[in-house]
Formats: C-alpha cells, structure tokens, sequence
C-alpha cells in the first residue's frame, strides 16, 4: 500500500474532482440550451423540472471524485488500475450522453449510451466497493439517478419521434 503525504492526498482530492467536473463540463457544453429544449419535449407526467438536473449532476459529480480519490488513495492508479479506469471510461460515456441527446438530438442513441452507463456504473462500484466500500457506496446515488434518467431519456424519446429520431 501506497503512503501519500496530507499534501499529495490534497493535490489527488483536487485531481479526482478536476477529473469528474472536466466531463461534467464537456456535457454541460451541449446541454447550454437544455432548459429550452427540454421543455419543448413532450415528456412524461414524472419528468422533473429543468432546474432540478443542474443541482443534483453538481452533487453526483462531486461524489463521484470523491469516491475515486478514496479508491486512489488505497495505492495509487496502478494499485487500483481496472477500478480506475472503469472510472474514467464511465465518464467520457457519461459526457457523451449529452452531446447525443441535446446537442445532436438523437434518442435512440442517447438510450444505448446511458445503458451503456449503467452497466459501467455497475461495474465502477463494484470494482470500487471492493477496495474500499465507502467509495462503491458513493456511487449508489449515481446509479439511482442514471436508473431513473435511464427510463425518463426512453420515455422522452418515444413520446418525441419527430424530435429524437
């Protein structure tokens, strides 16, 4: 097992959270009209409001580098290499998501992609679970929120044909 000093822990925290938010940021860059957009889609009576998204994937990214940092730190990437990068694939899956689904307005693509995400998600927490179980239990809400965005993104797609062809 790895030693890091409090300041090479510190500098990994940041890291971590630089990493999660840096694809939250290459997301969010298509989803700049998302609200408009979104609202224009005929979606389903449980759809929540736009305002909702930004406040809730602000937590979900901060818990997801903190959950990496705390695999990181049991021994650094090659200690923990698969968990990792299963991490890091995940988010570049997840950034995409929004490029197909608000930038470039395609549905079905949009869906196998955050299947896709499911099952690394699945993956990530299993694989983080198993070298340290607070940072698989930091994904949970991750995987609740995808599960749920998962049926809204089908929902919103069937009922929008002309739209999210």
């Amino acid at each position: 097992m790895t030693e890091f000093s409090r300041k090479q822990q510190i500098i990994g925290l940041v890291a971590w959270l630089s990493v999660s938010f840096i694809a939250a940021a290459i997301g969010s860059a298509a989803s700049l009209q998302a609200g408009s957009f979104y609202t224009q889609l005929v979606r389903p009576d449980w759809a929540p409001p736009p305002d909702v998204f930004g406040p809730v994937w602000t937590v979900l990214y901060a818990l997801m580098g903190v959950a990496a940092w705390l695999v990181w730190r049991v021994g650094g990437f090659r200690a923990a290499r698969t968990a990792l990068s299963l991490f890091l694939v995940q988010l570049a899956v997840n950034a995409l998501w929004s490029w197909l689904f608000f930038g470039w307005h395609r549905g079905a693509l949009a869906f196998a992609d955050i299947v896709l995400l499911w099952v690394l998600i699945v993956a990530t927490l299993v694989a983080f679970w198993r070298i340290r179980p607070l940072a698989g239990a930091l994904l949970i809400p991750y995987l609740l929120w995808v599960s749920f965005a998962c049926a809204l993104n089908y929902s919103v797609w069937q009922l929008n044909p002309q739209i999210l062809g």
